[in-house]
This record gives structure tokens, C-alpha cells and sequence, in this order.
């Protein structure tokens, strides 16, 4: 059994919160050059320059790649041989992001109650914190800051067997075409299938951070996606929604096995900057 101090977790949490709210990965920075020489339209061409320039000087400077420095989201694996010691799990893991927005000026955008009082708590606390025990001794750390641009146009439809697969495509791009500029395209699409309504919400979004270029590992989901992928992009939506054809620059889908009644999708949108950063204990 190895014992983990709770502090430690607070440490990496904060750690991992300032290095994705300044450093965009570079999957996606990559992806982005690529996009700025593909994209068609010459305004929409502008905006990719602007928004790659923004990442440079973001990294450069350590300042926030976006002034919406997301709700924390966690995803953490817990290794059955661990001992968390000296602390509660969840309260260091808040810490953390209270740490890392306190110190990295970072703006807090989370109000307590969400329909009468809102008033802001002031520490972008509570986190949203997903936990799953896995074999061995490590934890593995998943820092999520995310913007609400995009999180507001996620959405969820419980499709019945009878859709299939022309029923997902539908939904999906529908979805976007909703969305439009909202979510400060081009965007990263996250898309679950499958288990039950609420499990399918939370893998769209751990979809979302998926490295781009790597497509599911099932041949007919990677064809899903790609099939997806230019449907979006043939919408003309284009970056900031001014026009083009680079509306998105990825599709992840990921699926469970889920009931014979029916076929839960969803649909988690997020903005180009798909802010995450990962550590291990």
C-alpha cells in the first residue's frame, strides 16, 4: 500500500489549473497552423491568426489564454493501492483550484446558487470532481478548465435503436449549426454514446481532450467521426462564425455499451482553446 499525503494532490491541482489556463497543448496548436492553411476564407483565415498569436503570447507572458478561465473540472484515476493520508480527497483538490486561481489571477466564475442568490464564491470553488478507481499505486490527474461559451450549447438526445447511425450524424451537426458562433469556433466536438443519460454526458466531455490527430480505435467510430467532422465543416459556420470552412477541428467520439431501448448521445461543444493539462502521483 502506498500512502499519498492529500497536500500532494493540492500541489498537482494547482500545478495543473495554471499550466492549462496559459499553455494550449501543443496537439491543438498544431492543429490550428494546419487549419490556418486550409481555411478558405480570408477573414476567417485572420481570425486563426489572431487566435494562434494569442496562444504565443498567453504562453509567453503566463496570462490567461482566454478571460473565461473555465468552471474546474477533475477527472481523477485513484489506484486501488493507495492511502490517501492527512486530509480529505475533495477539499484538497479544491484547494488547489483556489490556489491556482488566487495566484495565477485568474477569474472566478462560480456562484453558489445557481438560480436565486448567485453569488460568487469567490475561489471558482466547488469543483466538478470525477473519480474512478483503477489498478496500482499511482493517481492520475485530469485538469479541465471549462468555458461556459461552449458548455452552454452541450446538449443530450436519447435516440431510439431505430435512429442508428444517421440519427447521431443528424443530432450532432444539428447541435453545432445551433450553436454557431457561440462557442468561439473552431470548436472541438465531444460526443458519448451509449451507457445512460448522465454517463453519457461525462464521456463527451473527457472526449473533448482526446489528442488531436488520434481517432477512436474502432475503424467504423473513426469513420463516425471523420464523416462528422466534414459535415460541420461544410456548414460554412467558420471561424469566430464569420465564414469559412474550418468550423471545427476535430470530432471525438467515445461509447459504452448502454440498454436495447435506446442509444443516449451527447454532445459536450468546446472552443478552440480545449484547455487541459495532466499529471500523475
Amino acid at each position: 500500500m502506498r500512502k499519498v499525503k492529500t497536500s500532494q494532490i493540492k500541489d498537482k491541482v494547482k500545478e495543473l489549473f495554471l499550466k492549462a489556463n496559459f499553455y494550449i497543448n501543443s496537439d491543438l496548436m498544431q492543429q490550428l497552423e494546419k487549419a490556418l492553411k486550409e481555411e478558405n476564407s480570408p477573414l476567417g483565415k485572420h481570425v486563426l491568426q489572431m487566435i494562434i498569436e494569442n496562444n504565443k503570447i498567453a504562453s509567453r507572458e503566463e496570462v490567461p489564454i482566454c478571460q473565461d478561465t473555465g468552471l474546474a473540472v477533475v477527472f481523477v484515476e485513484v489506484g486501488q493501492e493507495v492511502h490517501l493520508v492527512d486530509g480529505d480527497f475533495a477539499e484538497a483538490i479544491n484547494q488547489g483550484v483556489k490556489e491556482a486561481y488566487k495566484e495565477g489571477y485568474l477569474r472566478k466564475s462560480v456562484v453558489d446558487d445557481p438560480v436565486f442568490e448567485r453569488k460568487n464564491t469567490k475561489t471558482n470553488t466547488p469543483a466538478i470532481i470525477y473519480t474512478n478507481i483503477v489498478p496500482g499505486d499511482k493517481i492520475k490527474l485530469l485538469a479541465m478548465p471549462k468555458g461556459f461559451g461552449g458548455e452552454n450549447m452541450s446538449t443530450i438526445a436519447m435516440l431510439k435503436p431505430t435512429d442508428g447511425k444517421k440519427g447521431i450524424i443528424d443530432f450532432v451537426v444539428e447541435t453545432v449549426k445551433k450553436a454557431g458562433p457561440n462557442p468561439c469556433p473552431p470548436t472541438i466536438i465531444g460526443v458519448g454514446v451509449g451507457g445512460t443519460a448522465d454517463k453519457a454526458m461525462v464521456i463527451a466531455k473527457k472526449a473533448i481532450i482526446r489528442k488531436i490527430g488520434q481517432s477512436n480505435k474502432n475503424s467504423k467510430y473513426a469513420a463516425l467521426e471523420k464523416e462528422i467532422l466534414t459535415k460541420i465543416n461544410n456548414l460554412g459556420i467558420g471561424p469566430a462564425g464569420l465564414g469559412g470552412n474550418i468550423s471545427s477541428l476535430a470530432v471525438h467520439i467515445d461509447y459504452l455499451p448502454t440498454h436495447i431501448a435506446g442509444i443516449p448521445v451527447a454532445v459536450n461543444v468546446c472552443c478552440h482553446a480545449a484547455r487541459h493539462a495532466e499529471g500523475l502521483l
